[in-house]
C-alpha cells in the first residue's frame, strides 16, 4: 500500500458488538450499501472469505478479504476481474455509552501510470468522489444498525461511479 488512504469515519450510536454483527454477516451490502444491487458469498467468513458487489451501475468488483479480527474489523482488496484491485480496511473503536466510529480506508488503485498525473487525479477526482462514497457507505451502516432497516437505493445522494445509469431525456 503506498501514499495516504481516503479515510471517512462516523460516530454510531450503537454498541461495537452491535455494529460488528452488521458489517461482518455474509450478504450484508445489501442492506446496507445504497449503492449495492446484490452481494452474493461465496466464501464466509474471515481471512480468504470472498464475494461480490454488484453496483447498481452494472459494475461488478470482487473482494477479497486479507485480514480478519473478529469484533475490530477486516481488511479487503476490491477490483474488478482482470484489473488492478483498491486496499480497503474497515475498523471499528468503541467509544463508550453505546457509541462506536466505524472508520473505512481506501488505498485506491492507480487510474494513471504516470506519477504526476495520477497524483493530480486522485487529489481533484479520486479522493473527492472516494469521500463521498464513503460518507454514503458509513451513513448506510449507520441507518442499518440503528434503524434496522435496508436503506434504499441512493438514500444518501448519487455517485456518479456506483448508481444506476439513468436514462435522460
Amino acid at each position: 500500500m503506498k501514499g495516504r488512504p481516503v479515510r471517512v469515519s462516523r460516530n454510531i450510536h450503537a454498541e461495537s458488538e452491535r455494529v460488528w454483527a452488521a458489517i461482518s454477516t455474509a450478504g450484508i451490502l445489501e442492506n446496507l450499501h445504497p449503492f449495492c444491487s446484490s452481494n452474493p458469498v461465496s466464501v464466509w467468513p474471515g481471512v480468504g472469505a470472498q464475494d461480490e458487489v454488484h453496483y447498481r451501475s452494472g459494475w461488478v468488483y470482487h473482494r477479497h478479504f486479507t485480514g480478519w479480527t473478529d469484533g475490530i474489523g477486516y481488511e479487503l482488496d476490491i477490483g474488478a476481474i482482470g484489473e488492478e484491485t483498491s486496499h480497503v480496511s474497515w475498523r471499528l473503536h468503541s467509544l463508550g455509552d453505546e457509541r462506536t466510529r466505524l472508520t473505512i480506508e481506501v488505498w485506491p488503485r492507480p487510474v494513471s501510470g504516470t506519477p504526476g498525473l495520477r497524483q493530480l487525479l486522485r487529489a481533484i477526482i479520486v479522493g473527492p468522489l472516494m469521500r463521498r462514497y464513503l460518507k454514503a457507505v458509513t451513513a448506510g451502516v449507520d441507518w442499518y444498525v440503528v434503524h434496522g432497516k435496508p436503506v434504499k437505493e441512493d438514500q444518501f445522494g448519487s455517485h456518479i461511479w456506483f448508481s444506476a445509469k439513468k436514462r435522460r431525456r
